[in-house]
């Protein structure tokens, strides 16, 4: 099932399918290591609802909304 990182819950797990965007935005979440394949965790999410707090690669990563809503998920069942 393909899913928006963005709208993940708190402790769902996936695998990166795509990332979206153009330009800045794209760019950076590749250097922060959102790439195809890459493997998630929803860790934290603050209490109205951003940022987001993320496992990837072994490291914690903090993401706006805005941007989680740029990465496609397929969500581990």
């Amino acid at each position: 099932m393909e899913k928006l990182l963005s709208e993940f819950k708190i402790g769902e797990k996936g695998s990166v399918k795509s990332v979206a965007g153009d330009g800045p935005i794209r760019r950076r979440l590749f250097d922060m290591g959102v790439t195809p394949g890459a493997k998630i965790v929803l860790k934290k999410c603050a209490p109205l609802g951003d940022p987001l707090e993320v496992n990837l690669r072994g490291y914690e990563l903090t993401l706006r909304k805005a941007e989680a809503s740029f990465v496609t998920m397929e969500v581990e069942r």
